[in-house]
């Protein structure tokens, strides 16, 4: 397999159905390919397009409910490339409904290659430069390192923007303006897909849209989700917390020692005692994945930088089986790889993005212009206020 072009950069502003076509108007050809890749997909595992559609529908009912921008914003990506509503939902729920088409199929929930992911945080006193420094290896299908783009986006009504992600996604990791940032990794137990919630593009999304750290964990804990996942969110003045959500509930992991690494298995003892992981028997490697990032990084504490941790990340033991995959059938017969790895600071504005790391790391840098509160505003505001 050769290594891909970079990721193409797609910037819009405007409102959020103007955003949408102009996505669209750039990323056309990811885009189109992103919906045949899915679509055939569904197709070969029994799905009927009257069935497909239904399932979709469901969805855009829930994200309607939940903020009608969202639509509005897929109207104007539809639009632009010539294809219905569906196709943009099919890409920014295809978690859901590959997992749900898979269910119907079988009955029994059989599984599919997942979201398999490593994620780093690193606070700044671990950090040589004293810096917040958030980053993941994405594993998913190979193809889609065709696909993947980065999204930055101009808003009006909020912070500023950018994301990496599948064309025509809405958002998965990224960072925003006030110094926000969140990434993402599967994870799976026995209380997934009992109830329709929101697909996690969207709540990814909502995230990154506020500019207050607590109001994206209350986007987190308030969102209600259709299955289990992990989201990684933390703050540029060193604030960050694991969030491991059931569909119903959510457990917290702190970091330890300055260092905060997760792969696609639960964390925390009180999620152990009330939930099946049932996760780990499709990525087994994930029980070692945290572990060699976490031995790989730990003897830096202190004096941390980006290039320990896209050290760390590219770390080949027990490869193909590795932090860093390379391109091998999964167990499910998909062509599985680490598609992307990604590297942001936030106080710099600052990530950085290498596709199909391990045949060939070669990273492109992408900004957005920071406006960050002082750490100290608020209790200033309140003495002043006083």
């Amino acid at each position: 397999m050769t290594l891909p072009l970079p990721c193409p950069l797609i910037e819009v502003s405007g409102n959020p159905f103007e955003r949408g076509q102009q996505y669209g108007e750039q990323a056309a050809d990811r885009i189109l390919k992103g919906i045949e890749h899915y679509r055939q997909q569904l197709h070969s595992s029994g799905l009927k397009d009257g069935d497909l559609a239904a399932m979709i529908d469901r969805f855009a009912g829930a994200v309607e409910n939940y903020g009608s921008q969202y639509i509005e914003e897929m109207r104007g990506i539809a639009k632009a490339v010539n294809t219905d509503l569906a196709a943009i939902l099919l890409l920014n729920a295809r978690t859901e409904i590959l997992k749900l088409a898979r269910r119907r199929e079988n009955g029994q929930g059989d599984f599919i290659q997942s979201d398999g992911c490593t994620g780093v945080l690193v606070m700044p006193q671990a950090s040589r430069d004293k810096v917040f420094i958030h980053a993941q290896n994405w594993d998913w299908k190979a193809e889609c390192a065709e696909t993947a783009i980065v999204l930055k986006i101009k808003r009006d009504d909020g912070p500023d923007i950018i994301t990496f992600t599948e064309a025509g996604g809405l958002a998965r990791t990224g960072f925003n303006a006030a110094g926000i940032s969140i990434s993402g990794n599967y994870l799976e137990t026995d209380r997934d897909y009992r109830e329709l919630g929101l697909p996690l593009a969207i709540i990814r999304r909502k995230v990154l849209e506020q500019d207050h750290l607590a109001m994206s964990m209350q986007a987190v804990y308030g969102s209600r989700k259709s299955a289990s996942n992990n989201m990684m969110i933390g703050h540029a003045h060193g604030i960050a917390i694991d969030f491991e959500c059931a569909p119903d509930e959510t457990f917290l992991v702190h970091p330890q020692n300055g260092l905060l690494v997760h792969a696609n298995h639960f964390q925390s003892p009180v999620a152990l005692s009330k939930l099946l992981d049932k996760g780990v028997v499709n990525m087994p490697d994930s029980l070692y994945r945290d572990l060699r990032v976490r031995q790989l990084i730990e003897p830096h504490i202190g004096d941390v930088t980006v290039d320990t941790v896209k050290t760390a990340l590219s770390d080949m033991f027990e490869s193909p089986w590795s932090v860093c995959r390379p391109p091998r059938k999964s167990l499910s017969n998909n062509q599985s790889a680490t598609v992307a790895m990604i590297v942001m600071v936030p106080a710099e504005g600052r990530m950085e993005v290498a596709l199909l790391p391990a045949i060939g790391a070669h990273f492109r840098s992408y900004s957005l212009d920071m406006n960050i509160r002082p750490a100290e505003a608020s209790a200033t505001a309140h003495t002043n206020a006083a």
